[in-house]
């Protein structure tokens, strides 16, 4: 009996999309994984920081208003998957130099400065987040300088 196995992208990518939907965000539930030599050291959600309520609780303003998508993100307090999984392998001891980094969303700004921090090497993602052009050439510029891998695998 022939079995397909899917490649370590589409495997890893499962396991985020897994991951998500544990996430409180009442906007977009995003996963993370963060892999170093092919083993899992850290998982990582979107949505409010420890100790503070659930956004369907109330915790985060921004999901408790109708600001319209890509407004409200000053009163917004949710961090992102893709920081909860970096900032919890550093809170295990996980080592994250040389991984990979597994998104069901293409990491923002701030998400891909603090991958490129943490050492990450390759960063691949679901689906894509469009920026203003001017935004995505400095976007792009900022990968590429870093040395780092982007790689969109869709779903």
């Amino acid at each position: 009996m022939s079995q397909t196995r899917p490649g370590w992208d589409e495997y890893y990518l499962g396991i985020a999309r897994a991951v998500a939907a544990r996430a409180s965000c009442l906007r977009r539930q995003v996963g993370a994984v963060v892999v170093v030599d092919n083993a899992i050291i850290a998982t990582g959600y979107n949505g409010t920081p420890i100790g503070v309520r659930n956004c369907s609780d109330g915790g985060c303003p921004r999901c408790a208003s109708d600001a319209p998508v890509g407004a409200g993100y000053d009163a917004c307090i949710c961090v992102h998957a893709e920081q909860n999984a970096i900032v919890f392998a550093a809170r295990h001891g996980n080592a994250t130099q040389g991984g990979v980094l597994y998104t069901t969303l293409r990491p923002c700004f701030g998400c891909a400065k603090e991958a490129i921090q943490a050492g990450i090497r390759r960063i691949v993602f679901a689906e894509p987040f469009a920026y203003a052009s001017e935004l995505e050439e400095v976007y792009r510029r900022l990968i590429e300088e870093a040395g780092v891998d982007l790689r969109h695998v869709p779903a």
